[in-house]
């Protein structure tokens, strides 16, 4: 039995992840699928001071208090930054990183060093009335759609799980100081379908910082794969359970 901790990406929150989940514990494994601060149950405690530290926190908090190990630690577009903090502070914890779709910083990387299109947000939040939210991307035409979604019924229910992104989350630096977190493998998936102008995606180097070749694997689809391709996901990652 593995186990699996699947971390949302930025507006979204745990629920997006519900087609996922059953498939992984049907395969016999344990798996978290928890909103962050400011999201989906917790959303009422979003604020200004809400940053990628809270967000890290959540995290590690989780592991901590579940006394998880040997952890798949699954981290969805932004969160690609939040599960590099996480394996900074928890290296012996975590079995393995997985890059779905996601952010991969290197140390003291904020989001906008690392998709430079984030900085456009961070003005538009900062010159904004409440000086910190950043409501939701809009919908484009297909293929981008609803970070990727184009089901009109699924961009209806996506719709109703999306909140406002704390700016700071965008701003706060990742911290990838300690060696141990060299040694965690890395998967990265990447999904190829209808990525809106101005979103870069860094090339994966060869080798791994463990010394391992690089393992990318890809899904024909949009960006929130979990919805839109939620058992081709799932057999990607029980290969790695």
């Amino acid at each position: 039995m593995s186990t699996y901790l699947l971390v949302h990406g930025a507006w979204h929150s745990g629920e997006a992840w519900q087609r996922v989940v059953p498939l992984l514990e049907s395969a016999g494994h344990r798996v978290f699928a928890p909103s962050l601060t400011g999201y989906g149950d917790k959303a009422h405690l979003a604020s200004s001071a809400t940053g990628l530290d809270t967000h890290v926190d959540d995290i590690v908090g989780l592991i901590i208090e579940e006394d998880l190990t040997e952890v798949v630690l699954v981290g969805h577009s932004y969160a690609g930054l939040v599960i590099s903090s996480v394996a900074n502070q928890v290296p012996d914890r975590i079995a393995r990183l997985v890059h779905l779709d996601a952010m991969v910083p290197e140390d003291g990387e904020s989001a906008a060093d690392v998709q430079p299109v984030s900085q456009a947000l961070i003005d538009l939040a900062l010159a904004s009335e409440s000086g910190w939210r950043i409501p939701p991307l809009p919908e484009l035409p297909p293929p981008s759609g609803l970070f990727g979604v184009t089901d009109p019924a699924d961009v209806a229910w996506l719709r109703t799980l999306l909140s406002d992104h704390p700016v700071r989350c965008l701003q706060q630096p990742v911290r990838l100081d300690n060696p141990a977190v060299n040694a965690i493998p890395r998967t990265h998936i990447h999904c190829t379908v209808g990525a809106p102008e101005g979103i870069v995606r860094r090339p994966v180097p060869a080798i791994q910082p463990n010394g391992s070749p690089a393992q990318v694997w890809e899904l024909a689809t949009g960006h929130d794969c979990m919805i839109t391709m939620p058992v081709e996901l799932a057999e990607l990652l029980l290969k790695l359970g």
